[in-house]
């Protein structure tokens, strides 16, 4: 077990010894793996930050139903219970004659007409309103069929149910842009990904056509198979370590460019506040896939490359 542990860092010792004497070699292949990181990440951030825009906006939509006035509240409150049983539904909040009022005239206070209005009429204009928040937008037909039955559309105003489909085609772009977005960015990253590959394989293998009187000896000396590729694997890891450190380095740094500098909050649908605090949350998780897919890379195309020029005539 002692001698299996000296081995072993041998060959770590070996591969770091072997990156810095190939520190030129290794530049080409690290600023391609630095590229196809940086492209995963930005994917996975902007991936949650379109998510979690969907989310607030989906939050908001709601069906209003405006009831009559000659709606009890006994009969109001049946048919908020029957709603809140739905499996469509998420919420339901029932606001009566005087709480719509009171709402509609703080969402439109510098809209001095509504309170006028109200005064001069000396009665209430707005119908006690049920507000039904769907589970998903594509739940909301369901809802407003529920609402037609002749039971409940008779408690109901001629124009309720009410819906604003505005907010659903956002959502629509919003989900068409992130649904785009993740095909562009699996194409790139799997385009640079193989880029990245080739060109670590090549480095490998210039790294072995370097080395070839050095293996030699190894080979004359009894080195098994492992121990003489070994190097080369830990020296694929270290570049996708430390691609990955600077991918990192590179997102943050455009987070910071863009509240500091650019003052900005917000870049077209993306939210780069959310997306900054996304980041800074998850930074750990994010920096460990990163390290994971940089060195998976990295030690796969070595793997092929050793056993591609590394021919051992040892059993």
């Amino acid at each position: 077990m002692q001698q299996r542990l000296i081995t072993l860092g041998r060959i770590f010792h070996t591969g770091v010894v072997n990156f810095m004497r190939n520190v030129t070699l290794a530049v080409a292949a690290m600023a391609v793996m630095v590229v196809t990181l940086t492209i995963v990440l930005f994917s996975v951030i902007t991936n949650a930050t379109f998510e979690n825009t969907i989310a607030q906006i989906t939050a908001k939509i709601d069906v209003s139903v405006f009831l009559e006035d000659t709606t009890t509240d006994a009969q109001a409150k049946q048919m908020v219970d029957t709603l809140r049983k739905q499996p469509d539904v998420a919420k339901v909040e029932y606001l009566n004659k005087a709480e719509a009022l009171r709402r509609d005239i703080e969402q439109n206070r510098e809209n001095s007409n509504l309170s006028n209005a109200v005064a001069q009429l000396g009665a209430n204009p707005i119908p006690a309103t049920i507000h039904v928040f769907p589970r998903d937008l594509n739940q909301v037909p369901a809802i407003t069929n529920f609402l037609n039955q002749p039971a409940y559309k008779k408690l109901q105003t001629p124009d309720s149910p009410s819906y604003n489909g505005n907010r659903k085609e956002a959502i629509d772009n919003i989900t068409h842009a992130t649904n785009v977005l993740r095909k562009i960015g699996v194409v790139t990253v799997a385009v640079f990904a193989v880029i990245c590959a080739l060109i670590i394989f090549n480095t490998i293998q210039m790294a072995i056509f370097n080395r070839r009187d050095e293996i030699s000896i190894m080979r004359l000396l009894g080195a098994n198979t492992g121990y003489i590729r070994g190097p080369f694997v830990v020296e694929s890891a270290i570049y996708g370590l430390l691609s990955a450190i600077l991918s990192i380095l590179i997102i943050n740094s455009g987070f910071l460019a863009s509240s500091n500098a650019l003052q900005a909050s917000s870049l077209g649908l993306l939210d780069i506040n959310y997306a900054n605090q996304y980041f800074e949350s998850h930074f750990w998780s994010l920096l460990l896939m990163q390290i994971a897919i940089g060195i998976i890379i990295g030690t796969v195309s070595s793997v092929i490359a050793t056993r591609r020029y590394l021919k051992f005539k040892t059993k």
